[in-house]
C-alpha cells in the first residue's frame, strides 16, 4: 500500500507544472557589434535570468540577411518565444515560419510589424526632434549642417525623417550630405573617413557648422574628423543619440560634441523580457513600449 502510493505520488510530481523545462527564448540581432544593442541584450539576458528563462544569443554580425536563416534555426529548435532586434520587413520570411510554428516574436529595438507582438523601444520621433531643434537653436536657425542616418534600420530611419523634416521647415539651414554610414565595425571608422572627405571638400572657415547624427558612432567618427583636421576651433556643433560613455566622456570634454540622448538601454532589455513573460502567461502586451529616455548636455553627462 506505502509502495504504491508513493509511486502515485512521484508519477503525480512528474506531471506537475513545475516539473516542466524552463522556457527557452532565442535573442537575434545582426548589431552586437553596437554598444547600445550590446547593453539591451545583457539586460535581457539578466531579467529573462530572474524570470527563469534560458537565453540563446545568436549574432549575425552586420549580416541582416542571415537573420531569417537564424529564426528559422530557432523554429526548428522549438524555443518558445524569439526576440528580433532588426527591421522586420527585412526578415519576413523569418518572421512567418515563427507565426505558423505559433512561436510569439518581440522587437527590442526593433520596429513595428503584425508579425510582432510588440516593439519594446525608445521614442525615436521624440529623441530626433529634441536633437535637431537643439541644432537650430544653437545655429540660431541658420548654418550647414551635415546628417548621419541609416535608413536601413527603422528606429534610426524614423530619427533621420524627423530631424530632415525640422532641418527643412528651418529655411536659414542647409543640408550639405545626408551620409549612410558602414555600421560592420560599429560605425565610427566610416564616418571619420565620410566626414574628413566632406571637410576637405569644404574647407573654409564656417562651410560647415554642424553636425546631426542619428546615434553615436556617427558622430564621435565626425568629431575624430573635426580634430584631426585642426577645426575643432570653428564652432561646430555635433550631436548624436544613445548618450553610450564615450560619447559621455566627448560631451563632458565641452568641445564640438554638445549633446546626445540617453536612451535607457537596461530598462528596454528589462522591459523586453518581461514583455515575454506577460505574453507567455497569456496576459495581453501592447504592440508598442516605449522607454524614457534623458536629453544630456555638459551639465549631466557625468550622471
Amino acid at each position: 500500500m506505502i509502495g504504491t502510493s508513493f509511486r502515485a505520488l512521484v508519477a503525480a510530481a512528474l506531471l506537475a507544472p513545475s516539473a516542466v523545462l524552463a522556457q527557452t527564448v532565442a535573442v537575434v540581432t545582426p548589431y552586437l557589434a553596437q554598444p547600445g544593442t550590446q547593453f539591451y541584450v545583457d539586460a535581457f539576458k539578466a531579467k529573462a535570468g530572474e524570470l527563469g528563462f534560458t537565453v540563446d544569443v545568436v549574432d549575425t554580425a552586420g549580416d541582416v540577411a542571415a537573420v531569417v536563416s537564424r529564426l528559422e534555426d530557432a523554429v526548428t529548435q522549438q524555443v518558445d518565444a524569439i526576440v528580433v532586434n532588426v527591421d522586420p520587413a527585412q526578415v519576413g520570411a523569418g518572421l512567418e515560419a515563427a507565426k505558423a510554428a505559433g512561436i510569439p516574436v518581440f522587437g527590442m529595438d526593433a520596429g513595428s510589424d503584425p508579425l510582432l507582438v510588440t516593439n519594446v523601444t525608445s521614442n525615436g520621433y521624440a529623441m530626433a526632434a529634441e536633437t535637431a531643434a537643439f541644432v537650430v537653436n544653437r545655429l540660431n536657425g541658420k548654418g550647414r549642417v551635415v546628417m548621419f542616418v541609416f535608413d536601413p534600420f527603422p528606429p534610426v530611419q524614423a530619427r533621420g525623417v524627423v530631424a530632415d523634416a525640422i532641418f527643412k521647415n528651418t529655411p536659414g539651414i542647409e543640408v550639405v550630405d545626408r551620409v549612410t554610414p558602414d555600421v560592420a565595425d560599429g560605425g565610427i571608422a566610416d564616418s571619420r573617413a565620410k566626414m574628413e572627405a566632406i571637410l576637405a571638400a569644404n574647407p573654409d572657415p564656417g562651410s560647415i557648422n554642424a553636425v546631426w547624427a542619428a546615434w553615436d558612432q556617427p558622430a564621435l567618427g565626425a568629431l575624430q574628423a573635426i580634430e584631426a583636421a585642426g577645426r575643432e576651433g570653428e564652432g561646430i556643433v555635433v550631436t548624436g543619440m544613445d548618450a553610450n560613455p564615450q560619447a559621455r566622456d566627448a560631451i563632458a570634454e565641452g568641445g564640438p560634441f554638445e549633446a546626445s540622448i540617453a536612451q535607457d538601454f537596461k530598462g528596454i532589455g528589462a522591459a523586453t523580457a518581461e514583455a515575454v513573460a506577460r505574453k507567455l502567461k497569456g496576459e495581453e502586451v501592447p504592440g508598442v513600449i516605449y522607454v524614457p529616455t534623458v536629453f544630456v548636455t555638459r551639465d549631466n553627462a557625468k550622471e
